[in-house]
This record gives structure tokens, sequence and C-alpha cells, in this order.
């Protein structure tokens, strides 16, 4: 049923931008390990072995911070209509602050989304997909505003001072990285 591969097919690849939802996993050596949701338009696969994802401010920056430390990442995409199947991405990857170049040269993949944080780069060394049998069917009913919303009543002063507040350390008391220069 599982099937592993070194790099995405042209119908992994399909599949993936045709998804609403990623999940994404880190973790350092020890401490609290991370498994996020990722929704909106904030994906793109550079090549087989490459995707790039545009972190949006949140209430923490685990992803950040666990990256800082140790480079390992999964994503994980699950299909919740049409043929069942899982898909995880294994690698490492590169967190992109806006003060970096990279930022700069990869901000454009994606569309304006008002408290766009940073860019997370990662190298794919494993694709690993299997049946997703056990994932329910379940209907799309659109985006939530509520991010887009939050962040542009904020605006750049209030979304600076809200990741000074919450962004620069983990769980675990780890720094983030955002602010470093």
């Amino acid at each position: 049923m599982g099937k592993r591969q070194a790099k995405l097919s042209s119908r992994l690849i399909n599949f993936i931008s045709e998804q609403k939802l990623f999940f994404v996993g880190t973790a350092m050596e020890e401490g609290t390990i991370n498994i996020s949701p990722k929704g909106m338009d904030s994906l793109r696969v550079i090549d087989q072995n490459r995707v790039i994802w545009l972190n949006l401010t949140g209430s923490g920056n685990e992803t950040a911070t666990h990256l800082k430390n140790n480079s390992r990442m999964t994503l994980m995409f699950c299909a919740f209509d049409k043929k069942p199947l899982i898909l995880r991405l294994y690698g490492t990857a590169k967190v992109h602050h806006q003060r970096d170049a990279e930022w700069k040269e990869h901000i454009g993949l994606f569309p304006e989304i008002p408290g766009a944080r940073q860019l997370i780069d990662m190298q794919i060394e494993l694709v690993q997909s299997s049946c997703g049998f056990g994932v329910p069917l379940m209907d799309y009913m659109g985006e939530r505003h509520l991010l887009d919303t939050w962040a542009q009543e904020k605006g750049e002063e209030g979304l600076l001072e809200y990741r000074k507040q919450k962004n620069t350390t983990s769980l675990d008391g780890h720094p983030t990285g955002i602010f470093e220069t």
C-alpha cells in the first residue's frame, strides 16, 4: 500500500496543488514536538525535491525555533475528497526572514497575504505515499478570512509588536530567530 520515492512525480505535484490543507511537523532533539495545520494559498512546489511555504503570523513560532536547532521537517497532505491518499514529504528546511535575500527572491511566488512572517524552504529527501483509506471524506466549504482580517486590523506596526510579544521564543523558551540580524 505504501510507496517510497526520492522525488515528487508530476501526479503528486498535481495532488499537492489541489490540497487546501497541509500539516507541518518539526522537533528539536528534546522538548515539545510541533504539528501545525497550514492553509490558504501558502505553498509552492519549486521542483521535484523542493517546496517553499509562506509562514503567517500566529500565536507561536515553533517551526522557526525547531528548524534553527534541527533542520528536519515533515509535511503531510491528506485527500479528504476524491481518491484517498496520504502524502508525506521528509527533508530538511531553512527559515527565510523578511530581512533575508531569499525572502526577496521568493515572496513574489505568493499572493499578498497580511501577516506574512517567514518563508520555509524545504529540500525533500524522501516522498512517501500511502492509501489514506482511513481518512474521512469531507466537503471543502471555503477559506476562513479571520486571519486576514485580524492581520489587516493590526497593521504592520501592530503585527511587529505582536511578533515581539508572541513570536520571539518557543514553548520551551528557545529563541525563534525572528529578530536576529
